[in-house]
């Protein structure tokens, strides 16, 4: 039985639900869905069985089920196992499939298992940020969706990522950078960048890479966190204020992100 079940609707990305149940003693009865599912188990071990076949999920595992496959799920050796879920509906799949690939096509999704570990961590790291107050519309979410989901499509069959060449112009560039700087303390999104060049998101994360070498969002936080250590060089602003004024929603975040690119605490940089 379900011992708990939690569903969030993400209003930022209309057509994904994330899910996370906890089963045990026995699992889910045969059954199918209407959109594609992206699960993984967190604790325990699952036995799943679709196509006449059956395969253990557990840590390390994540499962791609397309619509209308059937399936069911049992605890493996009895105990407990927690399962969270990606749900994205096929509208949501089809306009993914057309921004990555760069072309619209008829959907062709298959089910897969793939042993992962650090993908794994990365959809957990994934689904927490997205329940986040400021989690799905950030830089930092929405690249890092981006280039989930083109590695999962792909290994659905579902796309060819379309191939990104060439690099931002000086112009697109110098769009870019002033934007950021002049925007710092406010929330910036793929779109918003993306938009500045006359570009798809999906392009754009390319051609920003390969010009820069770092993602948007590794740039932007670099930038954040340099702008930071000025102003507690030059200024007595109380530690909360610095972190709003380079952009941060809150002291803790700021705090673990210059710990980790400075190696001291805030309090410590300005002493």
């Amino acid at each position: 039985m379900t011992e708990q079940a939690k569903y969030h609707h993400v209003s930022d990305v209309p057509g994904l639900v994330l899910g996370s149940a906890r089963f045990a003693d026995i699992g889910f009865d045969r059954h199918y869905h209407l959109d594609f599912h992206i699960g993984f188990v967190t604790e325990g071990v699952q036995r799943h069985r679709s196509k006449g076949e059956s395969f253990l999920l557990g840590p390390g595992s994540v499962a791609l089920m397309p619509p209308g496959e059937i399936h069911d799920g049992v605890s493996e050796g009895g105990g407990a196992y927690t399962l969270k879920t990606f749900r994205l509906s096929q509208a949501l799949v089809a306009s993914l499939t057309e921004e990555i690939s760069g072309q619209p096509k008829e959907l062709e999704l298959a089910g897969a298992l793939l042993e992962d570990t650090g993908l794994v961590a990365n959809l957990r790291a994934l689904h927490e940020a997205m329940q986040q107050a400021v989690g799905p519309g950030s830089l930092a979410v929405q690249t890092q969706w981006f280039t989930l989901l083109e590695h999962l499509l792909s290994q659905s069959r579902a796309i060819r990522p379309e191939s990104i060449t060439g690099t931002l112009s000086p112009l697109q560039w110098s769009r870019v950078r002033d934007y950021c700087f002049s925007h710092i303390d406010q929330r910036i999104t793929l779109d918003d960048l993306a938009g500045l060049c006359g570009l798809g998101r999906f392009p754009f994360l390319k051609q920003f890479k390969r010009t820069i070498g770092m993602t948007p969002h590794a740039w932007l936080l670099r930038l954040r966190l340099e702008r930071a250590c000025g102003l507690l060089a030059r200024s007595v602003l109380p530690i909360v204020e610095v972190a709003h004024a380079v952009g941060f929603y809150d002291q803790s975040h700021f705090n673990r992100a210059f710990r980790q690119a400075f190696g001291v605490a805030p309090s410590r940089y300005r002493t």
